[in-house]
């Protein structure tokens, strides 16, 4: 069964406000999942989407994002935090893993993560903020409907 779960430094800094925000909306996800179909891991892909090569290929790495928030700061970086989903029985860590930041189908940002503290126990989703650098973003962008996704 899916756990939640806060990295030790989210844990002690981490908004009562944002917590029930992350909790809400990790239980929402999960309630989401139909536990009578294989690929209820992903709700919120439709059929045609699961069945696609890009995402049948996700489904292998059992690795999902949920956005929660996405901003900038003021070295005009990226920051999109996400609950990070590792629905596999093994432990996933970010070692030079790709990601892509998409906005409406479009390529926004891509940057390789190496995150020594977030390491995923199997069947563990922990919320995550992920930053883009300036120099890693290559098209313009609204912070609304955004998604992460692995490259693989």
């Amino acid at each position: 069964m899916q756990k939640l779960r806060f990295e030790a430094s989210w844990d002690k800094a981490l908004p009562d406000r944002d917590r029930k925000a992350i909790e809400n909306a990790f239980s929402q996800y999960m309630a989401a999942a139909s536990p009578s179909e294989p690929s209820g891991k992903y709700p919120h892909y439709s059929e045609a989407e699961r069945r696609s090569p890009k995402n049948q290929q996700a489904s292998k790495t059992a690795v999902d994002f949920v956005p929660l928030w996405q901003t900038k700061n003021y070295r005009g970086e990226l920051l999109i935090t996400v609950l990070v989903h590792n629905f596999s029985d093994e432990v996933f860590n970010f070692n030079q893993t790709k990601l892509r930041y998409m906005e409406n189908e479009e390529i926004i940002a891509e940057h390789p993560f190496t995150i020594p503290q977030l390491t995923l126990a199997p069947e563990t989703s922990m919320p995550w903020a992920f930053i883009f650098p300036a120099e890693s973003i290559k098209a313009r962008y609204d912070l609304e409907n955004g998604k992460l996704e692995i490259v693989n």
